[in-house]
């Protein structure tokens, strides 16, 4: 592989699979909140955060890690004012103490802070304001949930960088089936060892607990009841059970993918089922971990990373790929499991971060396991059959036109639903 994609590569997995502790909206306003308190020097006295329709939408419904239970927008802002460490970034919020919940409530309950929705921004916007007598700071987050875009000190802009400088980033328009195939078989295994093995070793941790404990809606541990001794049911079980956790506000922290702790999990656990099962050493293990990580970037970078389009799909699409290479598929099996996974789930939508993600993960890696079973067997559906291409470059980007255009309005409208309006 030439060297220049060979790199480009490596800096696409060490800057997305990163740690991050909870549901990574609510995360991002803590990490949003917690800087701009370090610029202000002190408690505010009020604060507004004004967010986009899908930072709302995935805040809303679950639980604030660290928090004792606490929900929405104000909580994981206030907490992240109180106790946040903004150097920690997407594990702003890891070291709260009782102390530190107990003061949340109150100043929640005083009501210092209040939730705007930010209309006309892009799909990944926070914008933390802050006063203390008349001391003010702002910060905004944009584009990325760890992406400071814009700092002010009592009016006064004093950083700004709008945009994620491309020549310090991966590239992901570099992004194609064919070469991350080549990439995950010739890849330098220490070049990603340390990348990789976080991300099994943080993502299985997550699940264990969700299979252990009565987490939320206990999808995982539901579907254990189907049959433990099915490997395609051990590893949706597997993928919910951590989404069970995190969901209802469990404090261990994921390695995510596409800025979301869901689909990290995704990627990881039911390809680290099936080689639990198929008995696969660890170095063929990592080699198909790179490959569905890149795989499930490739699909998101035509969606964005928050739209109305469910992100577990692309995560599942992706898992079912990882299962493949892990049982010896070539590029044409990986593309038809694509192709039949997408073709089958490529429709549910994304009306937040809730219990019921859990399910939906059940149901996407469903669909890229069976996707998977049709291709080994060349069955595959064909050219015509609604957004499916011969072509499976074209059927990603078909769907990710339809992900990102298309649902721009159901967006609008379970947004307006979610609120009332």
């Amino acid at each position: 592989m030439d060297k220049m994609q060979y790199d480009n590569y490596i800096k696409i997995l060490k800057e997305e699979l990163i740690p991050a502790m909870g549901c990574t909206e609510p995360i991002a306003i803590a990490f949003t909140a917690a800087k701009a308190r370090e610029v202000l020097g002190q408690i505010p006295e009020w604060m507004v955060i004004r967010c986009s329709g899908n930072i709302i939408k995935n805040v809303k419904g679950v639980v604030v890690p660290n928090s004792g239970g606490q929900r929405g927008v104000e909580v994981a802002a206030i907490l992240g004012v109180v106790a946040g460490k903004a150097d920690l970034e997407l594990e702003v919020i890891s070291q709260v103490k009782q102390e530190d919940i107990d003061k949340t409530r109150t100043l929640y309950s005083q009501g210092i802070c209040r939730c705007e929705l930010e209309e006309g921004e892009e799909n990944l916007f926070i914008r933390a304001e802050l006063k203390a007598g008349q001391e003010t700071a702002a910060v905004e987050v944009r584009t990325k949930h760890n992406h400071i875009a814009k700092i002010e000190k009592n009016g006064q802009v004093v950083f700004e960088k709008p945009d994620i400088v491309t020549q310090e980033s991966g590239d992901k328009s570099k992004l194609n089936i064919k070469d991350i195939l080549e990439f995950a078989n010739e890849v330098s295994l220490d070049d990603v060892r340390e990348i990789i093995s976080r991300q099994i070793k943080y993502n299985s941790a997550i699940s264990k607990e969700g299979l252990t404990h009565k987490w939320s809606a206990q999808v995982g541990q539901t579907l254990l009841k189907f049959g433990s001794n099915d490997v395609r049911i051990r590893a949706r079980a597997a993928a919910a059970a951590g989404s069970d956790a995190r969901m209802n506000g469990c404090a261990l922290p994921v390695v995510i993918n596409s800025g979301s702790g869901n689909q990290g999990i995704t990627c990881t656990m039911p390809v680290v089922v099936y080689a639990e099962e198929l008995k696969a050493n660890e170095d063929t293990l990592y080699r198909a971990l790179v490959l569905t990580n890149l795989l499930s970037l490739h699909q998101k970078r035509y969606i964005g990373n928050l739209s109305a389009y469910c992100g577990a799909v692309s995560a599942g699409a992706a898992a079912a790929c990882g299962i493949a290479y892990l049982n010896g598929a070539d590029y044409d099996v990986i593309g038809k499991t694509i192709i039949n996974a997408l073709g089958n789930v490529g429709g549910i939508v994304c009306d937040g971060a809730k219990a019921s993600c859990a399910a939906k993960i059940s149901s996407a890696v469903d669909a890229g396991i069976m996707g998977y079973e049709m291709a080994k067997r060349d069955l595959v559906f064909q050219f015509g059959e609604g957004l499916v291409e011969n072509d499976y470059e074209k059927t990603i980007q078909n769907i990710g036109r339809m992900g990102r255009q298309g649902m721009k309005s159901t967006d609008v409208e379970i947004l307006n639903i979610m609120i009332g309006k």
